[in-house]
């Protein structure tokens, strides 16, 4: 049952109370931040990687920052599959980087993702899951897409610890749990 502030979860066989956040006035979602929950991530990041592994990927592909945890440690569970970083900010290492524009629904602001020039080859022709923590409006979904379309890659499964918000929307992704939006009736 959920409280005020809070909204009980359990996945993976592991349990977890999620704050509730306003993203906007009215509208409140569970937030899920698995950085540093060494516990939560060894647990999912089993489940996800034994549902990806029949998709045959080569690469997993994630963007900056808190679900990096967990494709390192889907990589791990894989025998060492390959993981690449979108990453937030262009560096001027990153050379001739792709990118997209997404909109953070956590933030409300743009964010740009960089795929950086020696991750392509990584990806280019190759057979990738893209994974996220949680995919809510699906803005980085749709970031992550259009860059690995850019590279050529093949997305041969979308992947998250939760989907959030309208469950059919989502119904192809391959997820542990859902979580609802909490939207005020006045």
């Amino acid at each position: 049952m959920m409280t005020n502030t809070t909204f009980p979860v359990e996945v993976a066989g592991v349990k977890r109370e999620l704050r509730l956040f306003e993203i906007k006035p009215g509208v409140k979602i569970a937030i899920l931040n698995i950085l540093g929950d060494t516990e939560l991530v060894e647990a999912v990041s089993k489940e996800l990687a034994e549902k990806v592994a029949s998709y045959q990927p080569d690469v997993l592909v994630t963007a900056e920052a808190k679900s990096i945890p967990l494709a390192y440690a889907m990589s791990t569970k894989m025998n060492n599959l390959p993981y690449v970083v979108l990453r937030k900010s262009y560096k001027p290492y990153m050379g001739d980087a792709l990118q997209s524009e997404t909109l953070s629904i956590t933030t409300g602001a743009p964010q740009t993702l960089y795929l950086d020039q020696k991750d392509r080859e990584l990806v280019t022709g190759k057979r990738v899951v893209v994974v996220d923590d949680v995919i809510s409006t699906g803005s980085t979904l749709q970031g992550m897409r259009l860059i690995m379309n850019k590279a050529g890659a093949n997305i041969v499964a979308e992947a998250a610890i939760f989907t959030e918000g309208d469950r059919a929307a989502w119904s192809n992704i391959v997820a542990l749990g859902h979580l609802p939006v909490w939207v005020d009736s006045k």
